[in-house]
């Protein structure tokens, strides 16, 4: 709930129109992210002030209309009608205004006040279209700014065009639409029987047109707010009606084309389907174009992350000479060991994860500003939806083979909350960057020149297991009659606002860093705590002792109590197994996140290994440790992506219970082959 003194602004738009942006702008760093109420559907809110006036403005889902077709546009509904927003602000591309227009004319006879943002003012100027705001205004009654959401020095006509707009209370003119629709018999005869106030704020125009659309929910409030013999004539009305969606998105259309008469002024048109669009969106080439394009991206991604990462790595330098210099200064072991092996550690591990972050979400954001990033979804959409997902899906599995989290981060361009916990839960079964270094290694070492096999059948299992996932998860997230493609239509390219960008990226990635460190300290800290010693003898931790005591357990799903734990401790992050088999192994040291072995030290634990571990044991830990969860810093990230610590948990008690079966069923594999 807001403050008495606070106005509240609701943000109305199609996907694409710029919401995000704008919201952005407007709020900064003062907003906050969930879930509505019951529904998984993204739920963004923030606070600026302007004027020495405070305002809350909520950002509702973006929608193609204000049907009852979807939780996101049931949302939108149930929150104008709330009262909760003193104004509404609808956006409109003004690239696309005949398109974008139509959820203006479906918010016609809607009595909640209103004004109209014409957006990308910039990108209809390139295409040689100008826009006449003040003779639309006119026409529709309501205030109409033409602007561009990224250009923060334009902000204050928007200023100016919202205080108006809430200081009049303006409201949106129905009759020029209302007179088309009156040509539909059924129209007039429905809207005569609805009472006053049936739905606050939806005036009986409105809710005669969607009785003739067949929306379900305001038919059967109409019909409850009947009595007697109005009801039967309610549904003698509509018995008449055929095909109302249609019909009345023709008399929407048409008043979007007459408001556009005289109002929008076209140049010569410089805009065609250039080669790149005719390549990108071939039926034999635009996949394999589009892969080329995320793998470019992931590798440009690697050059804004390398100065974070740079510093994750001089981090990582500090923890042993420090700890040596603690200890020689006479502080207690424990004190040293805990900011040494926990804090240090765990910083070092985050920052260089998040440098990778900071370079997906600049590098694919840039592709999702000018205009690429579209293209993509629209490539792979019907690929994807034979998981549940929709085009956008396809970036984040492909950046997952890099980093879990960037792919985690990838999912924000995702505007439906069940596809993109999906999304997320399918991209954990992609083996990540970390993975890749580990997991070969252990393959050679075990198995030889059998390695390259082990790999692809790794990869078979891969997608077999997002098959699995999809099956798992996919009826919860995504319901069936909720799995649609995506409605489209590609947005003309357009230069990048290079400051909206940086400010949206780093406000991620600072967010992100917030998050996954306070999951990363909580959880290393208890890892850590239960290898301890103050002896360095791992024999006498609690680690050791619970992993005898379960070794009967782990023994079935083929490993020792030995690999088991570098098993629990590759959730910690994949290159920090060796350093936990080493500790083990070697029976000296304590286990923390980002520990690994190398040198002399490496030369030993491969002996150790090889001698110590048989090779179907050995062949269900690297399965085990491939498709176990990625690492803490993923963990955190799909609690900041998902905003669900329910469904975060879910997912990563899953992959485990996942990848302990894996590592049954390749134990008894490798006792059939050795």
């Amino acid at each position: 709930m807001s403050e008495m003194s606070e106005t509240v602004i609701a943000l109305l738009g199609q996907p694409n129109s710029g919401k995000s942006t704008l919201f952005n702008a407007l709020t900064g760093m003062k907003q906050h992210v969930g879930n509505w109420p019951g529904k998984t559907v993204e739920k963004k809110e923030g606070n600026f002030e302007y004027g020495g006036k405070k305002y809350l403005v909520a950002d509702l889902p973006g929608t193609y209309s204000l049907s009852a077709n979807s939780d996101e546009e049931m949302i939108t509904r149930d929150y104008i009608a709330s009262g909760k927003a003193d104004v509404v602000c609808i956006l409109a591309d003004s690239s696309q205004l005949e398109r974008s227009l139509y959820m203006l004319a479906d918010y016609a006879g809607i009595t909640v006040p209103c004004f109209l943002v014409l957006n990308m003012n910039d990108v209809a100027k390139e295409q040689g279209k100008s826009v006449d705001a003040k003779e639309l205004e006119k026409k529709l009654g309501i205030p109409v700014v033409s602007f561009s959401a990224p250009d923060t020095k334009s902000y204050d006509v928007f200023y100016k065009t919202l205080q108006r707009a809430v200081n009049e209370k303006t409201v949106l003119d129905p009759e020029d639409l209302e007179k088309r629709y009156d040509r539909l018999e059924a129209y007039g005869r429905i809207k005569a029987l609805i009472p006053d106030n049936v739905i606050p704020g939806y005036s009986k125009t409105w809710l005669a047109t969607k009785a003739v659309e067949s929306d379900a929910p305001v038919i059967a409030r109409i019909r409850t707010a009947l009595t007697g013999d109005s009801v039967k004539a309610l549904d003698e009305a509509l018995s008449t009606v055929d095909k109302g969606v249609v019909i009345t998105g023709e008399c929407k259309f048409e008043w979007i084309d007459e408001l556009l008469s005289g109002t929008v002024k076209y140049k010569e048109s410089r805009v065609s389907l250039g080669k790149f669009d005719r390549l990108i969106t071939h039926h034999i080439w635009g996949k394999p174009v589009v892969v080329l394009i995320i793998i470019l991206g992931l590798i440009a991604s690697f050059i804004p992350a390398l100065p974070l990462m740079g510093v994750g790595q001089l981090i990582a330098a500090i923890p042993d000479p420090l700890n040596e210099a603690m200890l020689s200064a006479g502080c207690p072991a424990f004190i040293a060991a805990l900011i040494c092996d926990v804090l240090l550690r765990s910083l070092s591990f985050i920052v260089q994860m998040l440098g990778f972050v900071f370079g997906v979400t600049l590098v694919f954001g840039l592709l999702e500003e000018i205009g690429v990033m579209a293209r993509i979804s629209y490539v792979f959409d019907n690929t994807m939806a034979r998981f549940g997902l929709q085009g956008k899906s396809v970036m984040p599995f492909l950046i997952s083979f890099g980093c879990t989290m960037g792919g985690a981060a990838g999912t924000r361009v995702i505007d439906n909350w069940g596809q993109k916990v999906l999304t997320i839960a399918l991209a954990w079964a992609v083996p990540c960057g970390a993975a890749w270094a580990v997991i070969p290694m252990l393959s050679t070492l075990f198995f030889g020149a059998w390695m390259p096999v082990i790999i692809c059948v790794i990869l078979l299992v891969m997608i077999l297991h997002m098959w699995i996932t999809a099956r798992v998860f996919g009826g919860s997230l995504v319901k069936t009659e909720d799995r649609y493609g995506m409605i489209m239509e590609l947005p003309p390219y357009h230069k990048p606002k290079w400051g909206a960008l940086l400010r949206y990226v780093f406000g991620r990635t600072k967010d992100t860093f917030v998050r996954a460190l306070k999951v990363v300290l909580i959880v290393a800290l208890a890892f850590w705590l239960l290898s301890y010693t103050s002896s360095g003898d791992i024999s006498a931790s609690i680690l050791y002792k619970v992993g005898h005591f379960i070794e009967p357990v782990t023994r079935f799903f083929g490993m020792g109590w030995q690999t088991f734990m570098a098993f629990i401790a590759s959730s910690l992050g994949k290159e920090g197994a060796l350093g936990v088999l080493s500790t083990i192994f070697t029976g000296s040291g304590t286990i923390s996140v980002g520990s690994v072995v190398s040198g002399a030290a490496a030369e030993n634990i491969n002996e150790l290994l090889v001698a110590n571990v048989p090779k179907p044991e050995a062949l269900a830990l690297v399965f085990a440790m491939t498709f176990n969860m990625p690492c803490i810093v993923a963990l955190a990230a799909t609690y900041q992506e998902t905003h669900s610590a329910k469904w975060t948990a879910r997912i990563a008690l899953y992959y485990t219970g996942m990848a302990l079966v894996i590592a049954g069923i390749a134990y008894r594999i490798g006792l059939l082959i050795w």
